[in-house]
């Protein structure tokens, strides 16, 4: 494989996806186009050349660097030369990059069914824990019967004890995105109003108003220990300290612990940098047990969503100190130093890439690496 392919082209979210079973995924403001301009510019600053809609693009102005995600997109795209394109966008089955099948391009970014089917964060739990990863303990509750589904009304102590839980709990979006809508509660009257809110949370869709959340949530066993996050890579060719290596299984970046909490929860990266909240673990701390057996798990969870690109998985301790594995992102954010006023807004996973010696440029090279053929 030609170790620097292009020419690239990188799309952004100009739309919210589907709802999914009546959940509607939100949208990131700005749709990532502040990452796909990041990752533009470091690449063409390390020789690659990148397709973008308008010739001189403004380091500053992020949609000078990124196309919409639409059938219009890819194919303006494509009209400029683009033989790579970086989904750098929710993916979902029956995205408009499946109609670019033919085409023979090659895509950086997950299969977009796989992103559907996995974006569920409670059907993504149980199918980690049926495969021998450790998840915590949840059930999911809403305001109407349905199978598997607590009544958000009948709610005790006695039945949440049979599925493991007790106060505090965390109670969070079944399709979400970062911490948005999570939230730690400590007493019934807490998990009530925090579900509530969410159920009844809406969002206008062509005028009409929808569930934002749709009809079920989850509600978690909280994890009162420290919290990692983890950064794992697809198999594949990379240019690592020491020369070229061939992995041919998913494998992990050093993972980056997270600290200063706000109210239980990590705050969501738009309103603080995660580089104010969190640093690379030593190698000294990645060589505990607890963190080693967690980078295992790591590579068995890619490998059991059938990971192309780099996935993140958070996961934080027991108070007994286990680490347990409760958030699985798809697509995760890859922002990263460079362009003008952007000195601070590192990645987790750029933060991760440096910690094995990696500049922002070098993560990015070796997932382009990795493009896959459509």
């Amino acid at each position: 494989m030609d170790s620097t392919p292009g020419p690239v082209a990188i799309l952004y979210q100009a739309a919210l996806p589907p709802a999914v079973d009546g959940v509607q995924k939100p949208m990131k403001p700005g749709g990532y186009s502040d990452s796909g301009a990041d990752i533009g510019y470091a690449l063409r600053t390390e020789g690659v050349p990148v397709v973008t809609p308008r010739p001189s693009p403004d380091p500053a102005k992020a949609l000078d660097w990124v196309f919409p995600d639409t059938a219009e997109g890819i194919r303006d795209a494509c009209r400029g030369g683009a033989q790579v394109i970086w989904a750098n966008t929710v993916l979902f089955a029956g995205h408009p990059l499946e109609a670019s099948s033919s085409t023979g391009l090659r895509i950086v970014g997950q299969q977009p069914a796989r992103v559907q089917e996995f974006d569920d964060k409670w059907n993504t739990n149980q199918w980690l824990r049926a495969h021998g990863c450790s998840v915590p303990a949840a059930v999911l509750v809403g305001l109407h019967p349905g199978s598997g589904v607590l009544l958000l009304d009948d709610l005790t102590a006695e039945n949440l004890e049979q599925h493991e839980l007790h106060l505090p709990l965390v109670v969070k979006p079944v399709r979400g995105r970062g911490s948005e809508g999570v939230t730690v509660a400590h007493t019934f009257a807490e998990l009530a109003e925090a579900a509530r809110l969410l159920l009844s949370a809406t969002l206008v869709v062509g005028e009409r108003p929808q569930p934002k959340y749709g009809e079920r949530v989850i509600v978690e066993q909280f994890l009162p220990g420290t919290e990692l996050t983890v950064t794992v890579m697809p198999p594949g060719a990379y240019l690592l300290p020491g020369g070229e290596r061939v992995l041919n299984r998913p494998w992990c970046l050093p993972p980056v612990r997270r600290f200063n909490h706000h109210l239980g929860v990590a705050p969501y990266n738009g309103v603080v940098a995660v580089t104010r909240n969190s640093e690379v673990l030593s190698d000294e701390l990645r060589l505990d047990p607890a963190a080693q057996d967690l980078e295992v798990q790591c590579a068995l969870a890619a490998a059991l969503v059938d990971a192309v690109a780099p996935i993140r998985i958070d996961a934080r301790a027991t108070s007994g100190g286990k680490l347990l594995l409760f958030d699985l992102n798809m697509k995760p954010n890859l922002t990263g130093a460079g362009r003008p006023a952007r000195d601070d807004q590192d990645s987790l996973c750029t933060m991760a890439a440096r910690g094995i010696g990696w500049s922002y440029g070098d993560l990015l090279l070796n997932i382009l690496r990795q493009a896959w053929e459509a």
